[in-house]
């Protein structure tokens, strides 16, 4: 079995490695990166989730099931589709002459 040669930071190798940190970035500068991350952080999660919102309602209605249709709209279907058997009837009867 392998055995890696370097493992996670544990005990006084953080405070080595946040003492370096507070070194290169400086005391001062410390609260405005951890509020700049978590800025960021926090608009990446609503973007995220946004995104996963989008895809569950994009998948929400393919499978939604067309409603039901009033007894006035199938009685106005109806009537187009008669309609539209006239006028193609008529266009037959005029083509034909």
């Amino acid at each position: 079995m392998f055995t890696p040669l370097i493992g996670m930071p544990q005990g006084a190798e953080w405070l080595i490695i946040l003492a370096i940190v507070i070194l290169v970035f400086g005391a001062a500068k410390l609260p405005e990166l951890a509020r700049g991350t978590g800025q960021a952080l926090r608009i990446f999660k609503t973007e995220t989730k946004g995104l996963r919102d989008e895809d569950e309602k994009q998948k929400g209605e393919k499978v939604e099931k067309p409603a039901e249709l009033t007894a006035s709209e199938q009685e106005r279907i109806a009537e187009l589709e008669r309609r539209e058997a006239e006028i193609k009837a008529e266009r037959e009867r005029l083509s034909g002459n």
